[in-house]
């Protein structure tokens, strides 16, 4: 048996580890991450790994078939995630200012955040160069569940808790915990 999981290992999931390290076009500065899946690093800014970084997990969801993305787009964008952070399968970060992930954080499957709308909403301006972008900032010790959205211009404090399905377009103060779309406080830590 365990040969086995070692072939399927290589076949299904190092080779394309391998084949998106290769199709990336930005490199990150700081720890080298444990990449349990393919995440496909893209962009001309600057992407910044703290130590202890989990990518993928193997006993989950999209394990197998998906990939996740993290892209500093323009030059002046900025990436930084912190020491001891988990992000598990099929996350999507994508960045025309900052974004930061503080230390602590566990992030479920499909999470996506986002620091501008990526097109201007005046539809003669749609199309024009630098939307607006608002820097995001998730704090420290951050539980984040499944299928999470976090929007530009949130700030999220230390200890909160966001629930499955979130939607977050506002800013969560400390030792919460929220949910819903979009995400509200249901309690106090």
């Amino acid at each position: 048996m365990f040969l086995l999981n070692k072939i399927k290992y290589y076949l299904f999931v190092k080779t394309r580890i391998l084949k998106y390290k290769l199709l990336s076009d930005n490199q990150f500065t700081g720890f080298k991450p444990k990449l349990n899946s393919p995440v496909l690093f893209s962009g001309e800014g600057e992407i910044i790994l703290g130590d202890n970084i989990n990518f993928g997990y193997a006993q989950s969801a999209l394990y197998y078939s998906h990939y996740s993305y993290i892209e500093a787009r323009t030059k002046t964008s900025r990436i930084e995630i912190g020491n001891n952070v988990v992000i598990n399968n099929n996350f999507n970060i994508v960045s025309m200012k900052h974004i930061e992930i503080q230390d602590n954080c566990t992030i479920g499957i499909n999470f996506s955040v986002i620091d501008s709308d990526f097109h201007h909403i005046d539809p003669i301006k749609r199309n024009a160069i630098n939307p607006p972008s608002k820097s995001v900032k998730i704090g420290k010790n951050v539980f984040i569940g499944n299928n999470v959205t976090i929007l530009k211009g949130v700030i999220i404090g230390d200890n909160v808790v966001i629930g499955n399905g979130s939607l977050v377009s506002s800013s969560i103060p400390i030792n919460t915990v929220v949910a819903g779309n979009p995400a509200r406080i249901i309690k106090t830590l």
